[in-house]
């Protein structure tokens, strides 16, 4: 229902996939999934291949901190991020993960939802960051439309991964954030 539905259909559409939906009253409802197949070998170094090789070269021995409060999101991140070669923590609210980077020194990234409860927002906290950690790179992620963003909401100089997105979109966006000084 709502914001999950969309999510959820935009994740199924974008490998070409498709769902069906059924709904009975007094016996509920049933959601199937289906994608299509993927085979891996040889031929897939096409253009639109995963150029996970590079990712993991660029993030070698890269700590990521995972800022989000919905634990589906959680786990779906970590297994992204892991099956990238990535190290990751987590946190579920801006104000948490304040806390981690101050009592931690190996954090490369903070891969930040932008709207977070309690009194530091993603947004804030990665404005926080890029002010007093230059160091630490920030990587925000948002299902807001564009034009939400546009209206205030983000700063124009921080990278925003608009959900829901693809690996190969994750991958362009920490090569992005990873390498640019």
């Amino acid at each position: 229902m709502g914001l999950g539905l969309s999510m959820v259909y935009g994740f199924v559409k974008q490998p070409d996939g498709h769902l069906t939906i059924y709904s009975e009253p007094g016996h509920g409802t049933t959601i199937n999934l289906y994608f299509p197949a993927v085979f891996c070998g040889a031929e897939d170094s096409g253009p639109d291949a995963p150029q996970s090789g590079r990712v993991s070269n660029v993030c070698a021995s890269r700590l990521i901190l995972i800022v989000e409060d919905d634990p589906c999101v959680i786990r779906f991140s970590q297994a992204r991020l892991a099956a990238l070669g990535f190290r990751y923590l987590t946190a579920t609210s801006g104000d948490a993960a304040r806390k981690i980077l101050q009592r931690r020194d190996d954090i490369g990234l903070v891969f930040t939802d932008l709207v977070m409860p309690g009194a530091l927002s993603g947004h804030d906290l990665a404005l926080r960051i890029t002010r007093e950690m230059p160091q630490v790179r920030v990587l925000m992620t948002s299902g807001f439309s564009e034009g939400v963003l546009q209206g205030g909401h983000i700063n124009a100089g921080l990278s925003n991964l608009r959900k829901p997105y693809r690996q190969l979109d994750l991958i362009a966006a920490l090569q992005s954030v990873l390498t640019t000084r």
